[in-house]
């Protein structure tokens, strides 16, 4: 029993940890009109400092899971925070487009190694025992952090301009840092503490290399809501604390629409269709957006639609992997995850320049869910209806 409500209560140190991580990750989509005025940036640069954050994980999601190995889960998501947290402090410090960028790296860098052990954690807590509402709860606090900024740091620009509200973003970071060495600690039964796995190869490794391009492509359309969404509205005459209440509820929703999605996909057994099918909601909501469809209507419609696809889709790898082959299989599906997040925003940025506004990185985004439902014809083709480890 005590062991039952332990595991919650780390669960929720890592959810709270975590919305920390993706408060910061949104400031610039929060901010991105401020950004652009205080450091004359066009929605190009804008783009590029939304994908910094998320780039080093291109290099670091794979490695990550051996760092926690050699020196420790907990001590190097420690080391990850007090990136964030240097990050944070050099984004106030700074003042111009070259120091932010160097800030999102750092603190990308540092949230990068959060993502990947955390998830790792949360596995080591739940492993046999309702892993998948676990890991249902953990990725939701992505959103939440991302809706949390969206609400609050316009209004903290508003009362304190944008070096308020670079400020108040560290001071999460910072109680994040105490929160996670205060209370977290590795289940006694430490499976994942410590040790090496095996990297998938042939059959299970292109599966994985394409459930994570799926992943990427469908977290590449996500990005285009929350990343040029305010700058959307705004051009369309709302004003950033609307636009950016808008874009919460689109988020808000998402949090609810998320585990609708994976019930619905367990209970009827067909996972494919729900995926396919979120996709194509998503796809049809970005497109009413885009030819100008009332706010409110769009943003109830994107809020039901973009949770459907997350569980159908994060269970994936766990259908190609063997248990040994896990930890580094996340690695790989995190690499593509991570190299798509940084490329959408920046492309999705040129494009938006090039058209004169950022209703096209909506469009963009339907490209990209378009791509990612092509890609599951692809995982099915080498995996077919029953996993390809054992």
């Amino acid at each position: 029993m005590e062991r039952g409500a332990a595991r919650w209560r780390i669960l929720a140190v890592l959810f709270t940890v975590r919305t920390a991580m993706a408060f910061q990750f949104q400031t610039i989509g929060a901010l991105s009109p401020l950004f652009a005025e205080s450091y004359g940036v066009s929605l190009a640069e804008i783009g590029l400092l939304v994908g910094l954050y998320l780039s080093p994980g291109i290099a670091l999601a794979l490695p990550g899971g051996l760092l926690g190995a050699r020196f420790g889960d907990k001590r190097m998501v420690l080391v990850g925070l007090l990136l964030m947290v240097f990050g944070g402090v050099l984004s106030i410090v700074g003042g111009s487009f070259q120091t932010e960028s160097a800030a999102r790296l750092i603190a990308g860098t540092g949230g990068v190694i959060l993502n990947v052990l955390m998830t790792k954690m949360v596995a080591d807590w739940f492993a046999g025992r309702e892993i998948g509402t676990a890991m249902g709860i953990f990725v939701n606090s992505w959103p939440v952090g991302i809706a949390l900024a969206l609400i609050i740091l316009p209004l903290v620009a508003g009362a304190g301009g944008l070096l308020g509200a670079l400020a108040v973003v560290t001071l999460t970071a910072i109680f994040g840092f105490g929160l996670f060495a205060a209370l977290y600690r590795a289940p006694p039964s430490a499976a994942g503490g410590r040790g090496a796995a095996a990297l998938p190869r042939g059959a299970p490794l292109a599966a994985v290399f394409i459930a994570g391009s799926i992943w990427g492509l469908y977290n590449g359309a996500f990005s285009m809501i929350f990343s040029f969404g305010p700058a959307l509205l705004t051009e369309r005459g709302l004003t950033l604390a609307e636009a950016s209440a808008s874009i919460s509820l689109i988020l808000w929703l998402g949090v609810a629409s998320v585990p609708v999605g994976g019930i619905i996909a367990d209970q009827s057994g067909r996972r494919d269709l729900v995926l396919v099918a979120g996709l194509a909601i998503f796809g049809a909501a970005l497109l009413f957006v885009w030819k100008g469809g009332d706010p409110l209507l769009g943003s109830i419609l994107l809020g039901v639609a973009w949770g459907l696809p997350v569980a159908p889709i994060m269970s994936l790898p766990a259908a190609v992997l063997a248990p040994n082959m896990l930890a580094a299989g996340m690695g790989v599906f995190y690499t593509l995850h991570y190299l798509f997040s940084f490329a959408a925003p920046t492309i999705a940025g040129w494009i938006a320049e090039a058209a004169g506004g950022a209703a096209s990185t909506y469009l963009f985004g339907v490209f990209t869910l378009t791509a990612a439902a092509g890609l599951l014809v692809v995982f099915r083709a080498l995996t077919g209806p029953r996993p390809v480890a054992t």
